[in-house]
């Protein structure tokens, strides 16, 4: 399969976050240029695995070619991960953005176990009713940290850092106590499931 064989639009950077590993993809990458072969060692994953997702991000808009690598006596290309990319992405329904929860909630879970205890960290979790001015401060103050952890990302190993996880999704919710409007539970883990397990 080539990046054209792959749709594109709107919902596709949504569809292509909304994969664990993929995820993982783009904090990696982040911090360092890699190949498909690089990304698959540090993740403990196989290439063929990885070059899938890779071109599924790449076709998305969420990961750019960054030079070549020569392996074996070929070529591989080595691409990279702009976090501003990030912000093409919207959920445009319900479905869509519970599909990227979905994928946040296993990677915290992944994550948790690597937590080491007793470090410094913050735990935030609410559901409450705010002043509108507050709400637009709390969500620039998440984009700034994002942007902060993003920008001071470096290479897996690199001396001098420490391993860090950070999960954070920040929404309006509707006014009604319900989710009016919203599709019925049951049958959402199926419905969720179905893309997730594109290419595994």
């Amino acid at each position: 399969m080539t990046d054209d064989d792959i749709a594109r639009g709107p919902a596709d950077g949504l569809r292509a976050l909304a994969h664990p590993l993929r995820l993982r993809l783009l904090s990696l990458l982040t911090g360092q240029p890699m190949s498909a072969a690089e990304a698959a060692r540090e993740l403990g994953e196989t290439q063929a695995n990885v070059s899938y997702h890779l071109r599924r991000l790449h076709a998305a808009g969420l990961l750019e070619p960054a030079g070549e690598v020569l392996v074996r006596g070929g070529r591989a290309k080595r691409y990279r991960h702009d976090p501003d990319s990030g912000t093409t992405v919207d959920a445009t329904t319900g479905d869509e953005f519970q599909l990227l929860t979905a994928a946040l909630a296993d990677e915290l879970r992944r994550r948790s176990r690597s937590r080491v205890a007793g470090a410094p960290g913050a735990l935030t979790d609410a559901e409450l009713w705010v002043a509108p001015e507050v709400w637009r401060r709390a969500a620039q103050l998440a984009d700034e940290l994002g942007s902060l952890l993003h920008e001071a990302a470096r290479p897996p190993h690199a001396p001098g850092t420490v391993r860090v996880g950070a999960t954070m999704v920040l929404f309006q919710m509707a006014a009604g106590g319900g989710t009016a409007g919203e599709p019925a539970a049951e049958g959402m883990a199926e419905r969720m499931a179905e893309p997730m397990a594109e290419g595994i």
